[in-house]
């Protein structure tokens, strides 16, 4: 079973803990002057490294030659509380050197299709799109 337990802190500011016991600060930034990730984004960076362990992990097992992977995460919310995702679209950077295209597009295919439970649960409800780019490492 999934756990987390969130602790408020002060004012709006609080404490996520995940079932491996490491904590992240949450709360709205800009708001009495408080540090902290805004509870929507993090359900895009769960997406984000979700995938990004499988494709690293994948590529891995293929013996690619990966030096880097950044995933970004954009999503398009309604305008009006409670700004519902309305989709969400996954753009891989994979860094390496002699990459194979076709491991690349099979690996987050995999994530995507098998793997990733988070995107697996979103595409329930909303499209969850991707694409990628290759950086040729020297």
């Amino acid at each position: 079973m999934a756990e987390a337990t969130i602790k408020w802190l002060e004012a709006k500011q609080f404490v996520g803990i995940d079932s491996t016991e490491h904590g992240i600060v949450i709360a709205s930034p800009g708001e009495d002057g408080r540090i902290g990730t805004k509870p929507s984004d993090l359900l895009l960076m769960a997406l984000g490294s979700c995938t990004a362990y499988d494709v690293v992990n994948i590529l891995q097992k293929k013996r690619q030659k990966l030096t880097g992977l950044e995933v970004h995460v954009t999503a398009e919310q309604q305008a009006d509380p409670p700004w519902t995702f309305q989709s969400f679209h996954v753009h891989y950077i994979v860094r390496g050197r002699d990459l194979d295209e076709k491991a690349i597009e099979s690996a987050i295919e995999l994530s995507d299709e098998k793997y990733c439970s988070v995107s697996a649960t979103l595409k329930k409800g909303v499209p969850v799109t991707h694409d990628f780019e290759i950086v040729e490492d020297e």
